[in-house]
């Protein structure tokens, strides 16, 4: 993907609230960040906020207050969500991939031919004319970060990227996202991965408990965790 690209994202005092029956709830913040490093990860139990603020920053979900803003300039991002279902949405392989390349490649053979060297990169070679139905969760998450790498981001997102795989393909597909060239910012559970970030954010209600470096942050998130579950 050429050479490594640097992104700084920016939150300001962001906070974000939802309907509740009526009532305004919040769900996150506010929150004051400034990332910068390449791989960062986002820990936290389910509801904590993780999956908020990389919507957020993918600009899915608009903030309720606050800002977030980027710099140098607003980079082109690529999200992976847990269920590759999510984002697959032609039936082959290949003709997905073609489709997310749809808006900056014109001519149909040369579609074809990135789709294939895609998804070669991806150890998906032989697939290009296989049914997404007919392929392993692995397989599928694969073809998500494949239509992801097609746009050429310069920044990912991945929101519990791992959950529905098992541990051989899980391990897989996590080494792929650390070799990535461009920065990553990483929603998991998974406290191994977490452990390769270069920053550890812990979430909790909605805020952030812990920022440091993986293992104290870690550390601080199962100080969290046997705590309430001993509440």
């Amino acid at each position: 993907m050429g050479n490594r690209s640097s992104v700084t994202i920016g939150l300001e005092a962001v906070s974000v609230q939802v309907d509740d029956a009526g009532s305004p709830r919040r769900i996150l913040g506010p929150v004051s960040l400034e990332l910068t490093e390449r791989v960062i990860a986002v820990v936290g139990a389910n509801g904590s906020g993780k999956s908020t603020l990389l919507r957020l920053i993918a600009g899915l979900v608009e903030p309720t207050s606050g800002e977030v803003t980027f710099s140098p300039q607003v980079p082109r991002t690529g999200f992976i969500f847990a269920n590759p279902q999510a984002q697959l949405i032609m039936p082959v392989v290949g003709e997905d991939i073609e489709f997310s390349l749809k808006d900056s490649v014109t001519d149909r053979a040369e579609r074809r031919r990135r789709a294939a060297v895609i998804l070669e990169s991806v150890g998906l070679g032989d697939r290009r004319d296989s049914s997404v139905y007919q392929l392993s969760s692995g397989e599928r998450q694969k073809v998500a970060l494949a239509g992801v790498l097609a746009a050429e981001p310069e920044l990912v997102l991945a929101d519990e990227p791992t959950t529905l795989l098992d541990l051989r393909a899980a391990t897989e597909f996590q080494q792929r996202l650390m070799r990535l060239e461009v920065p990553l910012l990483i929603a998991t559970h998974d406290l191994d991965f977490a452990a390769g970030a270069e920053r550890v954010l812990v979430f909790d209600n909605g805020q952030v408990v812990a920022d440091d470096e993986p293992a104290a942050a870690i550390a601080h998130y199962r100080r969290l965790a046997l705590r309430e579950a001993g509440s």
